[in-house]
């Protein structure tokens, strides 16, 4: 501390109380040999000291404040790495017994057998994701219009919190309304609709269909706010021009909310990609490479829960299981960098 300072110090009062106080306390410690009001006294010091110290040197306050959130801030940083390296080394077990490409590009999975293709696995996986998405982002996408831009308030404030707790619903709710609707719809209504008789309604269809209902109140949600966001004075300069409402819709709000839309996609894939109970509940759990997609199926997320009591018992089937994992891990971070790489474009492209 500079002497000005401890100057300020010496003469503020709390501080020489806080002195007196551990004075006292060595006095009792020593000659009195009562420790508990040693204590006592010692505490009062601290506490005293301490305040006067943060309210003395709040520059110093303030740095160690900052100091504080870049340390937060770097251990989530390490957690993602840390995560990472546990997932490697998880892998390298079925690596060392597996080659890369017949994992990748087997479509055989028999882990008692010690088969661990994962082909048709990841291949029902991008049929769900895909088909979720094709559903999802049109209906999102038509739905977050109406509700910021056509419907009256009083409609749109009461929807609002109903998407919010929609979003907040945990899967497995998700999948047992699955399991209690669209496994007997698919099986004794759509599947014999397109031909296939034989369907039990655990397939990727009804998969594909829980996911994009997970996925609606996400991307609505983001939509809304990006649509919210966007100037009052664009859209009355759109109007005042002769546009019509579509015409603004579609010239000045969609182009100002372009990059904010595409964030809404990128998380709502994310949830589609990774989502494991309610997939679990409702696909059928079988790795086959689709003939139908009315058939079961399997997905990369799911095939860990429906294998994780195995673990312990089965060391290769362990890293295999963490293998996928990494799989899941390294596919949404690429996806992510991605869309990172497609909003930062965007935004220098959709300026207004």
């Amino acid at each position: 501390m500079p002497p000005s300072t401890i100057r300020s110090v010496l003469k503020n009062k709390i501080v020489l109380i806080g002195i007196l106080s551990l004075f006292l306390s060595f006095i009792f410690l020593f000659l009195l040999n009562n420790f508990l009001l040693f204590a006592l006294f010692l505490i009062v010091f601290i506490i005293l000291l301490a305040y006067n110290f943060i309210k003395i040197t709040r520059k110093l306050y303030d740095i160690l404040g900052t100091r504080l959130m870049l340390f937060v801030t770097a251990s989530v940083i390490f957690l993602f790495f840390l995560l990472l390296a546990v997932l490697i080394k998880g892998s390298l077990t079925i690596l060392a017994e597996e080659s890369l490409s017949n994992l990748l590009f087997s479509s055989t999975w028999k882990p008692f057998s010690g088969e661990f293709g994962l082909f048709a696995v990841i291949v029902d996986t991008l049929i769900v994701t895909a088909i979720s998405m094709l559903i999802a982002v049109p209906i999102s996408l038509l739905s977050a219009i109406y509700i910021a831009e056509y419907a009256p308030k009083k409609f749109r404030n009461i929807v609002r919190p109903f998407i919010d707790v929609l979003a907040g619903v945990p899967s497995v709710v998700f999948g047992l309304c699955a399991l209690l609707v669209f496994v007997p719809l698919i099986r004794d209504d759509i599947a014999p609709f397109f031909g296939s008789r034989i369907s039990s309604g655990f397939s990727l269809f009804t998969a594909s269909l829980i996911l994009s209902i997970m996925v609606f109140p996400i991307i609505i949600s983001l939509c809304l706010e990006s649509f919210n966001s966007v100037p009052i004075a664009l859209k009355e300069a759109s109007l005042s021009v002769g546009a019509t409402k579509w015409e603004t819709i579609k010239k000045v709000i969609f182009r100002a909310s372009g990059p904010g839309v595409l964030a809404a996609i990128f998380l709502g894939f994310g949830r589609a990609f990774g989502e494991t109970i309610a997939v679990s509940m409702v696909i059928g759990n079988q790795e086959l490479i689709p003939k139908s997609l009315f058939g079961p199926g399997q997905t990369l997320a799911s095939l860990i829960a429906s294998n994780y009591t195995e673990v312990s018992s089965i060391p290769i089937l362990a890293s295999a299981l963490i293998f996928v994992a990494f799989l899941l891990f390294v596919v949404v971070l690429i996806f992510n960098l991605l869309g990172f790489l497609v909003l930062r474009r965007a935004s220098k492209r959709w300026k207004y």
